[in-house]
């Protein structure tokens, strides 16, 4: 029987619904139903506390892992990333992996001293001192400014006199070298007017450098209290995995990428979730993490939408806290890899291949899953070169170009920067578009928090463009025709999701919508001019779905 107050009973009844064979990989999976019942209770409740509405529809993300007690009773916890109204723990949500609110704990001390060290920052920016100096220095570049600009357009005055004498051919010897020796004396004086100019304002500025030099020594000062303090809050941060093993996150960190780890490392809701689960001898069954309320700006996130885990914070700790469960991963292409494969077009310059959905082009840093690029080698073992003439995301399926050799790589990869190889899309959108034909523009950079995440930034961001027709309308889904007119990593996927775009993310997208089977993009036409023979070329490929 269930006493636990952080271990939920399903309100709904959940008895007919099969359990998972194996335990959700948290970076590539499809909601179990378990955990769509659970997260709507959690949401439910959630939006039902009156005190937390706003915040929450501001935007946050939540996690449910739907947990076994004993041999028999089913149940579920529920977490939410950081805080929530100004707090690490609810009575109704599992309690973070270290809690830095404690007012005993070493963050409150060690922030308290940081924030004194602000403080001196702020008030040194702030003095009246450091202010007169400055305002002494620009005062005095203002003042030197005006006196050089008076006698410049003095001496100016005094040259077009001198020109004038000299062009009347009426000066004798020794009035020529008057001239002369006034033209000299003025620019020397200019020369004089700047240097003094120059060592004023260089002894003024020396005041103004001693309060940037405290300054400057007080920030140095707040970062290593800071670095510090992180690394000790990181030595508490003990978390547990299947096995009953234990593991500080600087150690985990350490040893799988030799760095810190990120702020914010520990504070999501998987790691609490788990570590909850582990530490009260619970039997994790599946895990799921969705999205409540307003989407960030330049993000995609989408009210009710589940997501995975991130991975610069999340997917080091993870690796490890999974150790000892089964994991499932829905999009393990396996060892008959190659038979999904299928040749499009094969000449004596180059092969077009149609990628299943799942597979990674090229090999993966850190997953051993079969590429395309491993198959298309052992295909053509004398071809020459990187094959691989571009990509396509591992969840996409459709058409990849492969060069036979070096010379017609480099010829491809020219016609791509060029902007002269024409790709279309099909993709299958939840919702309806608000226009049937159009062209977005939205700029778009990594999110370096969340790799290989893509955010809208109309500042930074690199131009992306992408022509778009609706093609077909299915109740409450819509195929469209997507033409990109630029390259972007995710660029199709950002454009369909985000609210400036078509705010109608593409069925299946973990990252940017819900996951589902697989992703319903696909890459279904190339045209261009053939690199061996010179002329126009294309090759299309059925949409799938």
């Amino acid at each position: 029987m269930i006493v636990d107050e952080k271990i939920h009973r399903f309100a709904h009844d959940v008895g007919g619904i099969e359990l998972p064979p194996r335990f959700t990989y948290p970076m590539r999976y499809v909601p179990h139903e378990l955990c769509r019942v659970a997260a709507a209770e959690v949401m439910d409740y959630a939006l039902g506390q009156e005190a937390w509405h706003d915040e929450l529809m501001a935007g946050k993300m939540l996690g449910v892992l739907v947990v076994r007690v004993g041999d028999r009773d089913l149940g579920y916890l529920a977490a939410f990333s950081g805080n929530l109204a100004h707090s690490t723990t609810h009575p109704y949500f599992v309690p973070p992996v270290y809690d830095l609110q404690d007012p005993l704990g070493i963050f409150r001390a060690g922030e308290a001293e940081i924030n004194d060290v602000s403080a001196r920052i702020k008030q040194l920016e702030a003095s009246d001192g450091y202010r007169d100096a400055m305002d002494q220095v620009f005062r005095a570049m203002e003042d030197g400014d005006r006196a050089i600009a008076v006698a410049r357009a003095h001496f100016l005055e005094k040259r077009n006199e001198r020109h004038a004498l000299r062009d009347s051919g009426s000066l004798s010897a020794e009035e020529a070298e008057a001239l002369t020796r006034e033209s000299q004396f003025q620019k020397a004086e200019l020369r004089r007017m700047r240097k003094k100019q120059k060592e004023h304002i260089a002894n003024l500025q020396k005041r103004v450098e001693g309060y940037e030099a405290n300054i400057a020594r007080l920030k140095k000062q707040r970062k290593l209290m800071s670095e510090q303090l992180q690394r000790q809050l990181f030595e508490l941060y003990v978390v547990k995995n299947a096995k009953g093993e234990s593991r500080n996150v600087s150690d985990i960190f350490y040893k799988r990428l030799h760095s810190l780890p990120p702020g914010g490392t520990g504070e999501c809701c998987a790691p609490k979730l788990l570590q909850y689960a582990f530490l009260h001898d619970l039997r994790p069954v599946c895990m799921a993490e969705f999205w409540v309320g307003r989407s960030p700006l330049g993000e995609v996130r989408h009210h009710g939408h589940f997501y995975q885990a991130c991975r610069s914070k999340c997917l080091p700790l993870l690796e490890f806290m999974l150790q000892g469960l089964e994991l499932d991963n829905a999009w393990s292409c396996g060892d008959g890899a190659s038979d999904r494969v299928r040749v499009v077009h094969d000449d004596e310059w180059l092969m077009i291949v149609e990628k299943p959905s799942g597979m990674l082009t090229v090999p993966g840093a850190d997953d051993d899953a079969t590429s395309l690029q491993d198959i298309v080698r052992k295909m053509l073992p004398r071809a020459t070169g990187p094959l691989i003439v571009h990509r396509l995301d591992q969840d996409t399926s459709g058409l990849v170009m492969i060069a036979k050799s070096k010379r017609v790589h480099k010829q491809l990869q020219q016609l791509f920067e060029k902007h002269r190889i024409h790709k279309q899309y099909m993709a299958l959108l939840d919702g309806t578009p608000a226009r049937a034909r159009g062209t977005i523009v939205l700029p778009l950079i990594p999110d370096v928090d969340d790799r290989p995440r893509q955010r809208v930034d109309m500042e930074h961001g690199k131009t992306a463009i992408t022509k778009f027709e609706v093609v077909e309308y299915r109740n409450d889904k819509t195929l469209v025709s997507f033409t990109p007119l630029t390259g972007r990593t995710h660029q199709l996927r950002v454009h369909a999701s985000h609210p400036l775009g078509l705010n109608c993310p593409i069925t299946g997208d973990m990252l940017y919508g819900t996951a589902s089977s697989r992703l319903f993009l696909h890459a279904c036409s190339l045209s261009f001019d053939h690199p061996g023979t010179g002329v126009p070329f294309a090759v299309s490929s059925r949409c799938p779905f």
